[in-house]
């Protein structure tokens, strides 16, 4: 099992490199591009599998023991995170089989997308603080070179908005780390979970736990940090903003679920409360932004915002019902979002633009991708019988059993204004008539379309079968509220 645990990381660090060597030959560099990603996907369900199977799994590695060594460790949150990362891996890089030009493959769009990849995995897998700063740096730099890559002024303009808060939450993230090793000794979390039980000086506790909550909250793109996001994803191109939208905050989000509910656990009447006023706003005010765009990832990307805020709802409630509700919905947002900037894309291709005025027709002369278009954006909205519609019943029902009506009661309302929001980009891009001639054939197609209607069929199966994928979540959430396993799986039985 110990090798199992470190596949997700050793796999797209050995595609990027044999993708490097191969940059003369972009045809082999998508054949192993593909076949990494595919191998990753499969370690990822294996772990999963295992974890199952044998509960909580931990690795020391080099043999130095926990708290002195790198711990790698996987309880069923950040397996499920893995598969879903390597699900979206796979569909994301046959779209780009025909979506990415020869110029990106040839300067590095490849290995530049595996070491995302290994950012990625390594920050769901890590076990202490440290790691976890190497990894985001990892997911920074090469995040930073794909919204970069062709060199174009929009991306250019993006790419130094994306890198520069990042950095920014990057320098919060050292100086947190730094200060909670000054006064604990420790960065293995499961170590500091023990250490930050005892009683600390006071204020200090709480002082660390919002430093760390600005530097998550700066990578989650929670209110009111969420500003660089919607600058900067609809600037590069579509297979690079649809992994972006499909991972990138998700693992900030993942981060703060996994902090709040195993370290910072001392103050919750403070903390989590905190977190239910942050959730209610970055809801509202996503969904707000998004009503006020008229282009089609530009929508997009502020919906990235408004849904985080039921994620991290679910982590503010903090009961098991919410929880589960709050991983659940992490696995639908990833799916649908990511499914929704590569239909974005293929209106695209078709339409000529992403600005919905010069849009218009695609569903007269494509019904099928229509159709397409309206199963994960009402999905996105909530609507029965899919995916969307159980994650956020999961979590209004959590919010009612608290007596957060307040809560409750934004979250049914930015589910409204979402389904609004859905509809003026399908009456715009889709219904209204044609301002001029579409392009009637697509360069590709099979590879444009193959990922949609995958992803589409998932959306719709996780509605129709949301029992299974539901269990899973909920068994996900006790073992984060119980972190007796957790710690013990990695420091071993405490005396």
């Amino acid at each position: 099992m110990k090798l199992v645990l470190t596949l997700p990381i050793l796999i797209p660090l050995a595609t990027a490199a044999v993708c490097l060597m191969m940059f003369r030959k972009p045809l082999w560099q998508r054949r192993l591009s593909l076949a990494g990603a595919c191998a990753h996907l499969a370690a990822s369900a294996w772990l999963l599998h295992g974890v199952q199977r044998s509960g909580i799994q931990a690795v020391q590695m080099g043999d130095w023991q926990a708290p002195f060594g790198i711990t790698l460790v996987s309880d069923l949150f950040s397996a499920i995170m893995l598969v879903i990362t390597g699900l979206m891996g796979v569909s994301v890089l046959v779209y780009s089989l025909s979506a990415i030009d020869h110029g990106r493959e040839r300067f590095g769009y490849y290995p530049l997308f595996h070491l995302l990849l290994l950012g990625v995995s390594g920050s769901f897998l890590t076990g202490d603080l440290f790691n976890l700063y190497v990894w985001f740096e990892v997911m920074l730099i090469s995040s930073f070179a794909l919204l970069a890559l062709g060199g174009e002024p929009a991306q250019i303009e993006g790419s130094i908005k994306y890198v520069t808060l990042n950095l920014v939450a990057s320098a919060l993230l050292l100086t947190a780390i730094g200060l909670v090793y000054g006064l604990t000794g420790s960065l293995n979390m499961a170590a500091l979970a023990l250490k930050f039980d005892q009683p600390q000086p006071t204020g200090i506790a709480s002082m660390l736990a919002m430093l760390c909550l600005v530097a998550f909250g700066l990578k989650a793109a929670v209110f009111p940090l969420f500003f660089w996001l919607p600058a900067s994803y609809h600037t590069c191109p579509v297979p690079v903003s649809a992994i972006f939208a499909g991972l990138l905050t998700k693992v900030g989000v993942s981060v703060l679920i996994r902090t709040f509910t195993l370290i910072f656990v001392h103050d919750t009447g403070y903390t989590h409360r905190l977190l239910l006023v942050i959730s209610m706003l970055t809801m509202i005010t996503g969904v707000l932004g998004a009503l006020a765009q008229n282009e089609f990832r530009r929508i997009l990307s502020f919906h990235i915002v408004s849904q985080i805020g039921y994620m991290t709802l679910g982590l503010a409630l903090y009961t098991p019902l919410a929880l589960a509700g709050s991983v659940f919905y992490i696995v639908h947002h990833i799916i649908v979002k990511t499914n929704l900037f590569l239909v974005s894309g293929v209106a695209r291709s078709i339409g000529g633009s992403f600005e919905l005025k010069a849009l218009g027709g695609l569903h007269a002369l494509r019904p099928a991708l229509g159709v397409l278009f309206l199963i994960p954006a009402l999905s996105l909205a909530g609507l029965p019988p899919l995916s969307g519609f159980f994650a956020k019943l999961a979590l209004v029902q959590a919010a009612l059993s608290t007596r957060e009506y307040l809560a409750a009661g934004a979250a049914l309302g930015v589910s409204l204004l979402t389904l609004l929001s859905m509809m003026k980009i399908w009456n715009e891009a889709f219904w209204k008539p044609a301002p001029h001639a579409l392009e009637s054939r697509l360069k590709g197609e099979r590879a444009l379309l193959s990922p949609i209607v995958a992803l589409a069929l998932i959306t719709v199966t996780i509605g129709l079968c949301a029992g299974p994928l539901f269990e899973l979540s909920e068994t996900a959430a006790r073992q984060l509220l119980h972190r007796e396993e957790y710690i013990e799986a990695v420091l071993g039985e405490q005396p």
